[in-house]
């Protein structure tokens, strides 16, 4: 009988019923370890070989405490099964899906310093003081997951940034000319640098700020903070896999909005804004979102095996996908 996996970086409700609203998804396992834990571990033991603690230590310790203590996502895992459901290797999106962790751990990092009163290590959101903090900047966090802060705001803030070129150097570290994928990497570097602009997540954290400031009665402001925060790196990780597994133009497409869709479902529900917002409208906007996620998985991918794993991201909330 398969056994129960929390998928720890998703906190993912049962929208069928109010009292279940923010329940964890969980995966059905079999005799072996999850499809998704699976991919997590390749991930994190990429990271781990590729960024060590070495000198300077001051500022490689909290860049590493940093990289593998942050909530993850679940756009970088996204990444990897992209690759393997247009028929690549999940090696080839190892670099591409470790990039994308560092630039949502450079955004979680500076999103989420301490600016309150009071010492730094140990110091938790609901804390007094350090609430109110964070009301005055607009954000509001309720139940999210938290990080232990080892390290000044002065610390994190430096590291967040240096986390950034980090990330593009990990990628173009995966250049080899005998591979001949130079092509690849140069578009994936666009679509992450894209993704986590101006243009991409960091306007959605600015428009976030304004959208909460302004009492959250503006509803096409919340889509488009959804849109940006979560919507576009998920949409950039399954981009990203699908490029670098060679798929065709049509499955890169797909795969694009499968990811901004799963990613906006996940901003929606489990979003620092999404607590604030109407529960009715919030339940229907996700059932259209998860509608149109699993129409762009009803196609012939190479990697046919793998399109159930993928759509297990949303399943649960109710939309069959016929194969």
């Amino acid at each position: 009988m398969a056994s129960v996996f929390s998928f720890s970086s998703l906190y993912t409700p049962n929208i069928c019923s109010s009292s279940s609203f923010y329940k964890p998804i969980v995966a059905k396992l079999g005799p072996n370890q999850s499809y998704w834990a699976s991919i997590e571990a390749d991930i994190e033991a990429h990271l781990k070989k590729a960024i060590t603690i070495r000198p300077p230590e001051p500022v490689f310790e909290p860049m590493h405490y940093l990289i593998f203590s942050t909530p993850k996502s679940t756009a970088p895992a996204l990444c990897v099964a992209a690759c393997e459901l247009v028929g690549g290797d999940r090696a080839e999106a190892m670099h591409a899906a470790s990039a994308i962790h560092l630039m949502h751990v450079a955004a979680y990092t500076h999103q989420h310093m301490q600016i309150g009163p009071g010492p730094v290590v140990g110091r938790e959101l609901g804390q007094p003081g350090v609430e109110l903090q964070y009301k005055e900047l607009g954000l509001a966090r309720i139940n999210e997951p938290k990080i232990v802060h080892k390290y000044g705001p002065n610390i994190e803030l430096l590291t967040g940034d240096g986390l950034m070129p980090l990330a593009i150097e990990l990628l173009a570290n995966a250049m080899s000319p005998a591979r001949k994928n130079s092509d690849k990497i140069l578009r994936v570097i666009t679509e992450v640098t894209q993704s986590m602009g101006s243009k991409g997540l960091v306007d959605g954290l600015y428009r976030e700020v304004e959208w909460t400031r302004s009492g959250g009665e503006n509803e096409e402001l919340f889509d488009y903070v959804c849109k940006k925060k979560e919507g576009e790196i998920h949409a950039c990780g399954a981009t990203c896999g699908a490029i670098l597994g060679d798929g065709n133009d049509e499955e890169i497409e797909r795969l694009k909005k499968y990811g901004l869709y799963v990613g906006m479902i996940q901003g929606i529900i489990n979003g620092s804004i999404g607590r604030n917002y109407n529960k009715k409208r919030m339940e229907k906007k996700v059932e259209e979102l998860r509608v149109l996620a699993m129409k762009e998985l009803n196609t012939n991918f190479k990697g046919k095996k793998v399109v159930r794993q993928i759509a297990s991201l949303i399943e649960d909330f109710g939309v069959s996908i016929k194969l």
